[in-house]
């Protein structure tokens, strides 16, 4: 599997943001380019150890990857991330996205429904149900909302009008202070999030969205009843590279853009710092075999994004090819590391005297 091809570079916006819609076209643009990748700092997952057995004793079509999560049964440990919303094209490639996830049997998170709260016309392309009625889906909506109005009443919406069975709230203050026109008083949003999650009838999952949970913001969320963290680490697509494309056309400040906490990283601080918290480990995970590394960590479930966004331009049919190479590789790393599942991962993960 590689990445998208390179693309003509995207033209500078101009506007103080522009269209919430117009924006979002321009991020579905700015992270097919090579440069909205993290240049100088990997997910750290390469330097995670996993063994090869030559006798690894097991049958390949026998490796169980199945799991739950969330309360939902899944075929295999994997999520599709969070991506878009809002526009025509954005609907395509949510129902794309949701048709593979359903004949795959994964789950789906939703990209930022605030564009659908506040512009009724944008709701339509996060209506994926109709695609995909029996998958975990996840709604999503942006941490610093809730410092300007958005409440209880928002995060219902967010999950009922798509029939979602959870929320995600999304945390990216370095993607804020780089956008146009972002949020970027961020005083008090922990208290207001471990007021909120308690009172709401569903799961609610706290998510960075590529620049990684640190410890201490697992730590000072460890109490406030989250479902799952989604560590998001640094490696993959930058956000903060993707907003500086859109706003200027290009990367002004690479180092700034490439901050974060590696993803390999990320789950460990996590694991230690919240034991009890299921763990959904994304942040360039672009093979089976990363995926095996981040769940040997600690992870429940891995979430991809990005190496889906061309699949999911092309058909749903694209996207399902994607997802099957992908758990195939998967299935193969369990296989040759012998493991008969993900149980058995779980219960003997690889140690650092284990090598590739």
């Amino acid at each position: 599997m590689t990445d998208a091809p390179s693309t003509p570079p995207a033209a500078p916006d101009t506007t103080a943001g522009g269209g919430i819609e117009q924006r979002k076209l321009r991020h579905i643009e700015a992270c097919l380019r090579p440069d909205s990748q993290y240049a100088a700092r990997s997910t750290g997952l390469h330097g995670v150890p996993w063994p090869y057995h030559a006798l690894p004793e097991l049958d390949l079509d026998r490796v169980d990857l199945r799991t739950g999560f969330l309360g939902r049964s899944l075929s295999a440990p994997v999520l599709i991330g969070a991506m878009t919303g809002g526009a025509d094209a954005a609907g395509r490639i949510n129902r794309n996205l949701a048709t593979a996830a359903q004949r795959v049997g994964l789950g789906m998170m939703l990209g930022s429904q605030r564009v659908m709260l506040e512009r009724p016309a944008a709701r339509a392309s996060f209506l994926v149900r109709e695609w995909a009625p029996d998958i975990l889906l996840v709604g999503n909506l942006g941490g610093a909302q809730f410092l300007l109005g958005y409440d209880g009443t928002h995060a219902a919406r967010a999950v009922q009008e798509v029939g979602a069975d959870a929320l995600a709230i999304h945390v990216n203050p370095l993607q804020e202070a780089l956008q146009a026109g972002g949020d970027t008083n961020w005083a008090g949003l922990s208290a207001r999030l471990a007021a909120l999650v308690p009172t709401l009838p569903f799961p609610v999952i706290l998510k960075e969205v590529g620049h990684g949970l640190d410890r201490r913001t697992v730590q000072a969320v460890a109490g406030a009843g989250f479902a799952a963290l989604d560590v998001a680490g640094a490696g993959g697509t930058s956000w903060a590279r993707v907003e500086q494309l859109v706003r200027y056309g290009h990367v002004r400040t690479p180092d700034l853009c490439d901050l974060g906490i590696p993803t390999a990283q990320a789950i460990r601080d996590a694991r230690q710092a919240a034991p009890g918290t299921p763990l959904i480990a994304s942040g360039g995970i672009r093979t089976g075999l990363d995926a095996a590394r981040a769940l040997s960590l600690g992870a429940q479930v891995v979430a991809v994004a990005r190496p889906l966004l061309e699949p999911a331009l092309d058909s749903a049919d694209a996207a399902e090819d994607w997802l099957r190479q992908f758990i195939h590789e998967l299935r193969m790393a369990l296989f040759v590391g012998g493991y008969a599942g993900l149980d058995d991962l779980r219960a003997r993960p690889p140690s650092d005297t284990d090598s590739d």
